[in-house]
């Protein structure tokens, strides 16, 4: 698959105007503090882009930033404004064209920015123990649609974990199937390609993300992918396709599901761009100065990352309460009371 994938994106595409289908296509809503950024890339790396989402999270001034799958350079030249000339983006693609305007790009966007803070490596993200990548040097792996296009994913997320420092995060976009996607819609080259064929199904994702490490994996945003060619649509039959952005944390301390130690966080509204509400994930949007209870998990997200400062916290580990309610895992077992008298 790495022959398909290196002939569809260096000589297939030319632009993303050549795709067949919205997969590898970003609709995610434009933030105002976003197109300055974009605005200061060069149009031909723009051009380029085949992500499926917005993978960049706040508060990224300072920080080693590791971009998979890193195609033309769009989003490492975004990050690097965002890092700044004390921060570091590394990008790493396996495609010889995508890497080149990449690269011709470079001198451009480092005049552009006044500071040259990124660099590019040609190589497999199935294979980043062959790069010169130190384990736990990262504040931030991002990608955007390309772990699809792996044929082992599994080795991708075990080495995100091992590149990863302490409370450091992998923040980034892909494409997911409502079901085990079938070896004949795998096996298909266009389908692949657009980022369909190597889709994996989203609980498939979740358990591979916790057998390495990753015990709780946060959904930010999601949308549903329309496959608008017929032919295309067919070969596809009745599975259901998915664009969506996770985080997750290399936080060991995790557990497997949300447990209540009656704690609370309270944003300070600190954060550039988010000076009312800071929404962690796609269940937990906090608003300044209110106190908003979490479980265990999220106090930990909030506490033990560069987030803390943003934050006051309320509590700590010592009381057990249960499970968290409202989180999808319950009570399994019947009271036996009704008001404090045995059931019927």
């Amino acid at each position: 698959m790495h022959d398909v994938v290196q002939d569809y994106y260096g000589k297939q595409l030319q632009s993303s105007a050549d795709l067949k289908t919205s997969a590898c296509c970003d609709f995610t809503a434009m933030p105002e503090w976003l197109k300055p950024v974009l605005g200061n890339i060069h149009a031909e790396v723009l051009s380029r882009y085949y992500g499926c989402g917005l993978v960049c999270p706040p508060l990224l001034e300072g920080c080693r930033v590791l971009d998979l799958g890193s195609g033309s350079g769009r989003d490492v030249y975004a990050l690097a404004q965002l890092v700044g000339p004390h921060g570091e983006v590394v990008g790493v693609d396996m495609t010889d064209e995508q890497l080149a305007i990449a690269i011709e790009y470079q001198d451009y966007h480092s005049e552009k920015f006044g500071f040259d803070n990124v660099r590019f490596l040609k190589g497999y993200i199935e294979k980043l123990d062959e790069l010169d990548l130190e384990p736990g040097s990262f504040d931030v792996v991002v990608s955007n649609c390309v772990i699809n296009l792996s044929p082992d994913k599994d080795a991708v997320i075990k080495s995100i974990k091992r590149l990863l420092k302490p409370g450091g995060e992998f923040y980034f976009s892909d494409v997911y199937a409502d079901r085990r996607v079938p070896e004949a819609v795998r096996s298909d080259p266009v389908l692949y390609g657009e980022c369909l064929g190597g889709a994996l199904y989203w609980n498939d994702f979740i358990q591979l993300a916790k057998r390495h490490g990753f015990t709780d994996s946060r959904l930010v945003e999601d949308r549903p992918l329309e496959i608008t060619d017929p032919v295309l649509a067919a070969r596809c039959g009745n599975i259901k396709f998915f664009s969506a952005t996770y985080r997750l944390f290399n936080l060991d301390a995790l557990e497997s599901d949300c447990e209540d130690y009656g704690q609370a966080v309270i944003y300070r509204g600190s954060i550039a761009d988010s000076p009312d509400r800071f929404v962690l994930d796609k269940h937990h949007d906090i608003q300044a100065g209110k106190v908003f209870p979490v479980c265990g998990n999220t106090w930990r997200m909030l506490h033990d990352t560069r987030l803390a400062p943003h934050f006051e916290f309320i509590g700590d580990f010592n009381r057990h309460y249960g499970i968290f309610e409202g989180c999808g895992v319950g009570l399994p077992f019947d009271s036996g009371l009704i008001d404090g008298a045995p059931c019927c």
